[in-house]
């Protein structure tokens, strides 16, 4: 916060996975946590600096499995930075230990000891004083082909497990937040993913992340075409058009949401690693994104009369996928806090 930006909230975040995500299994090689705090703090742009960062509890960042003094380095790591912790990814995902949130009941049981885990780690990091804010993310750790065996009985699979995993999230004093992209299975589409929020019920527990760069393919029906609100060769210079149809989904969508992401993209797909192809995250500055973050923004950040909804206590900043020279290079995240400073600026608040 300074006199040329007076917002102090939402909180100003950089996700800390995308050093992990997407890399390794033949690809680039994942970049250290430390790495990425230094990255984070070095930022800076007219006197405002990241407030904080978004973790990945899985090695080699934060293994799931870490101890009580392990976890505590690393809370006055953070400190050392003054950088607070916000949003925590769960690792619930088969390769990382979870299980499929519609499988068997063993499947199911990994999916939840994860959710468990990670709640942990989340209490103990507002114990430690380094997180007063942010949720438990999750996602139904399928495909939507494996899905689409069984829709109807799979989506109930799903919103069970995940009626579990609000019960454990509230036993640690935690929400979690379900992030719709399209590569989860039962959450590939804004039509499902509303239909599993509303099935599941637990709108006090259980919300919605938003990420502008997976939300903008939702518009354009990948991997679920029924459900699409722009048709498959859409003239992204028909601006009304697209309002009309951002307006729908984030409408629809919005009442739910308690975490976001500001992000860019082209309207493709990208997959790197292991990482299944979903919407392709492009750096703040690229000429071929399709979405005026800022102006964007506020259709998830505003209500259907222009209020603040003020849902979400900190933004985050997701670039998944970008190479290891893009994030290695300090002028990507000048110009991505730039952008994020420009939200607060427009959609942010004082406290």
């Amino acid at each position: 916060m300074t006199d040329a930006h007076p917002n102090n909230f939402p909180k100003l975040h950089n996700a800390a996975w995308p050093g992990v995500v997407g890399k390794g299994d033949g690809g680039e090689p994942p970049i250290d946590l430390d790495t990425m705090l230094d990255l984070t703090a070095g930022a800076e742009v007219d006197g405002v600096k990241f407030d904080g960062v978004d973790l990945f509890l899985y090695e080699p960042h934060i293994n799931i499995d870490i101890s009580d003094d392990d976890l505590k380095r690393w809370a006055e790591k953070f400190q050392s930075r003054n950088l607070a912790v916000g949003t925590v990814v769960a690792p619930i995902w088969p390769p990382t230990g979870g299980g499929s949130a519609m499988g068997d009941a063993a499947e199911r049981e990994k999916f939840l000891t994860q959710v468990r885990k990670g709640c942990r780690i989340a209490q103990k990091l507002r114990e430690l004083g380094v997180r007063t804010y942010g949720n438990v993310r999750i996602d139904s750790a399928c495909s939507p082909a494996d899905w689409a065996q069984d829709p109807e009985g799979n989506t109930k699979k799903i919103a069970e497990t995940f009626r579990e995993a609000c019960t454990i999230a509230e036993d640690h004093g935690e929400r979690l937040a379900a992030e719709g992209e399209i590569c989860w299975g039962g959450m590939h589409s804004w039509k499902k993913m509303l239909q599993l929020l509303e099935m599941v019920d637990r709108p006090q527990t259980l919300g919605f992340q938003a990420d502008m760069a997976h939300t903008l393919l939702y518009l354009l029906g990948y991997n679920a075409p029924e459900d699409a609100l722009l048709p498959e060769n859409f003239d992204w210079s028909d601006r009304e058009r697209f309002d009309a149809a951002y307006k729908q989904l984030t409408d629809a969508l919005r009442p739910w949401t308690i975490d976001f992401h500001v992000a860019q993209n082209d309207a493709t797909v990208h997959g790197s690693g292991s990482h299944d192809k979903t919407g392709r995250h492009c750096l703040a500055t690229d000429p071929n994104g399709k979405l005026d973050i800022v102006r964007h923004a506020g259709f998830w950040l505003r209500d259907e009369n222009g209020e603040l909804t003020k849902a979400c206590r900190h933004l985050c900043w997701d670039g998944c996928m970008f190479p290891n020279a893009v994030m290695m290079d300090p002028q990507t995240w000048q110009d991505i806090l730039r952008v994020m400073v420009a939200v607060r600026d427009a959609h942010g608040w004082q406290e």
